[in-house]
């Protein structure tokens, strides 16, 4: 075991007995909207994989150490901190750790703390990507290179809509990051079922999806992949009025000069703002609809 990380108990006996265990990010609790939404948010996740027959395991670090599995105290503690816990990505995690701090994981720093604890599949709502403009600026998620490296599987409603979409799956088709879509022909656009995009792989079953991730894996094809799970037609947006609250958010953000791992959480607030609560609300959805289908994918695995 390695010295940093800390595994919870009913992970640790997850694990050790071959239990399907699925991976929650911590950032959507401490920076991804306001207490107490946010404490409730993730113990509802936690239920619906539970629910789904598997054990959650939420990823954060805390005084300096790598936690897979939080107890609901300290879900309730980042909760409360919310912004003033760091938000740590790949490059943040030897800073955090050496300062025995606290951090909130993004989808890349979950992931490489659920392969450090062995577990291969992660739930959350959409993965970081290309940037708007992102050819000039070079803003790129370093979501896509821990795709491309680390073998942990992620199911998510696509990538954030405020991003470059097709620039985005070009970044992952250059570093053979496997791209399926559950149940659907076109890659979802996060607050909706529709991008405009076609994914090359559909598969509608999540024994299929576990099938070709465990083949994946038995080839020596490290790094992880994407499952594009749509929002629920229930809760999907008006693309429209999503795209109108995208671009003045967007224009609110340059004119401030919003940059780096600032500005998700800035536009994402601004498009709550814009539409009154709903994209929030479709968020909520969206995340728990990544869980069950996360739960049952990890559930199949092995069989």
């Amino acid at each position: 075991m390695n010295e940093y990380l800390e595994l919870s108990a009913e992970v640790a006996a997850a694990l050790s007995g071959g239990k399907p265990v699925v991976a929650l990010e911590s950032t959507i609790i401490s920076h991804g909207m306001p207490y107490p939404q946010n404490r409730d948010t993730a113990l509802a996740v936690e239920k619906i994989i539970r629910d789904s027959g598997a054990v959650p395991a939420t990823i954060a670090i805390i005084g300096g150490k790598l936690k897979a599995g939080l107890t609901g105290e300290e879900i309730e503690y980042l909760a409360k901190k919310g912004r003033d816990v760091i938000k740590v990505s790949r490059r943040d995690l030897p800073f955090v750790l050496a300062r025995k701090a606290d951090g909130a994981t993004t989808v890349a720093a979950t992931m490489i703390v659920a392969e450090l604890a062995g577990i291969k599949v992660f739930a959350t709502g959409g993965v970081g990507g290309v940037h708007r403009e992102g050819n000039v600026t070079f803003d790129i998620s370093a979501d896509l290179q821990e795709l491309a490296h680390t073998s942990v599987a992620v199911v998510c409603a696509g990538v954030k809509s405020i991003l470059d979409i097709a620039l985005t799956l070009e970044y992952l088709e250059t570093y053979g990051v496997p791209v399926v879509g559950y149940g659907t022909d076109e890659f979802p656009a996060f607050y909706t079922r529709e991008s405009g995009l076609k994914v090359e792989y559909r598969l509608d079953t999540p024994e299929e999806i576990a099938r070709m991730l465990e083949a994946k894996w038995a080839v020596g094809l490290s790094g992880g992949a994407i499952i594009a799970n749509p929002i629920p037609v229930e809760s999907s947006m008006d693309g429209k009025l999503i795209t109108k609250a995208i671009e003045k958010a967007l224009a609110a953000a340059k004119k401030r000069g919003i940059k780096g791992k600032e500005t998700t959480p800035f536009l994402l607030a601004r498009i709550k703002e814009l539409t009154g609560g709903d994209s929030l609300d479709s968020n909520i959805q969206l995340v728990f609809n990544n869980a069950r289908l996360a739960a049952q994918i990890a559930a199949s695995m092995g069989k």
